[in-house]
């Protein structure tokens, strides 16, 4: 019986994830990183597809810190504008 090629790889060590968490956590290296393993064909299906997830999650929260970063400057910026009288120093 054929098993898949995915299958006939060994599993990914301890050491090896361990690794591979501390490369993620280095500021736009672990990013770019991540985007490598999720599309590199080489690379362990489960590490694959643990990069994916990673990058998934990282995305949702960097557009959930830009809408509230969005939500308090507009409302600072409509809170303070409208009582602000450049002319009232003179």
């Amino acid at each position: 019986m054929n098993m898949p090629e995915e299958f006939k790889k060994p599993p990914v060590n301890l050491g090896d994830w361990i690794i591979s968490v501390l490369v993620t956590k280095i500021p736009l290296i672990g990013f770019i990183m991540l985007i490598v393993w999720a599309l590199d064909k080489n690379i362990d299906p489960n590490k694959s597809n643990w990069a994916k997830a990673e990058l998934i999650v990282s995305l949702i929260g960097i557009a959930i810190v830009v809408i509230v970063i969005s939500i308090i400057g507009f409302g600072f910026f409509t809170n303070f504008s409208d009582g602000f009288d450049a002319g009232q120093f003179d």
